[in-house]
């Protein structure tokens, strides 16, 4: 999936926590609202914080349908919320390769 497809597939699915996001949407939907926020925290904090709040949805979207491509419930991003540990364990899973045969 290329930078475009990605985004386009991330916005199409703007609210779906249904479904499996592969690596590549998952890695350049990151990168793209990575450089909307720098981009936007540049200009001005009130742009910065719209820009927080409109990805907001679309980003927790695809990291459940990331987790459900390694057969993981999308529920597991609450580990964002325990600082260092949960981080490092949801890293770990986004660049493992998607279970071909799961139950999403």
């Amino acid at each position: 999936m290329t930078f475009g497809e990605a985004i386009k597939t991330c916005f199409a699915k703007y609210a779906d926590f249904s479904g499996r996001a592969p690596r590549s949407e998952f890695w350049w939907w990151e990168l793209f609202a990575f450089l909307v926020l720098v981009g936007t925290a540049m200009v001005n904090d009130t742009l910065s914080n719209l820009a927080s709040l409109a990805l907001a949805l679309p980003n927790l979207a695809v990291g459940a349908r990331r987790l459900h491509d390694i057969d993981k419930s999308g529920w597991f991003q609450l580990l964002y919320l325990i600082p260092l540990i949960g981080w490092i364990v949801l890293m770990y899973w986004a660049v493992k390769e998607g279970k071909e045969p799961n139950r999403f």
